[in-house]
């Protein structure tokens, strides 16, 4: 997503704040520790029942959808077995993650080949403001730590695994606007 039509003033996340947006859109009950997914589609179908979680008013089926139309576009791997699939979603008013640890890697399309272990889901508004832009941003470069992403494949439960993606605090994403942060 291009970020030419935010604001230049670029500001670094103080730990606090990283971890106070991390915690606005993710809640404990959409993380999932050691689930299995036969596919890079059955992990999408886990992956929107998480989503609607925290947002009852929508269909899994529709998130689901929503994730596969995105997908198609490109593919959402980051590499170095990290996906980051997300997705605009009509009538939503704030972005929604969801946290996976598989059990076993799928094979995920990813550029550099390697399969994917640790899934990330994030569904934003179909309208996007800053702030979305900036939760796009923000949980991009947490998930770039490679010191994080071995805390995560450490984990042994899903209280573990949610308290290690909000102890990411020490990182920072320095090109996202104060802007964002106001939203």
């Amino acid at each position: 997503m291009a970020r030419a039509d935010m604001p230049h003033e670029p500001v670094n996340y103080s730990k606090d704040n990283n971890k106070m947006l991390l915690e606005e859109i993710i809640k404990p009950d959409s993380v999932l520790c050691n689930a299995y997914a036969r596919s890079k589609k059955h992990c999408f179908e886990i992956l929107s029942e998480l989503l609607v979680r925290s947002n009852p008013d929508f269909a899994n089926e529709h998130i689901f959808e929503s994730l596969i139309v995105r997908e198609r576009l490109g593919c959402t791997s980051l590499n170095k077995g990290v996906a980051f699939p997300h997705c605009r979603v009509d009538g939503l008013d704030n972005s929604t993650a969801a946290l996976i640890k598989l059990s076993e890697p799928i094979d995920f399309d990813a550029e550099d080949g390697e399969p994917v272990d640790l899934v990330f889901g994030l569904i934003v508004p179909k309208a996007l403001e800053q702030s979305h832009h900036a939760d796009i941003g923000m949980i991009s470069e947490v998930l770039k730590d490679e010191g994080l992403r071995g805390r995560l494949r450490g984990a042994g439960s899903s209280s573990e695994l949610y308290t290690e993606l909000l102890n990411a605090s020490q990182l920072s994403a320095p090109n996202i606007s104060k802007a964002a942060l106001t939203g």
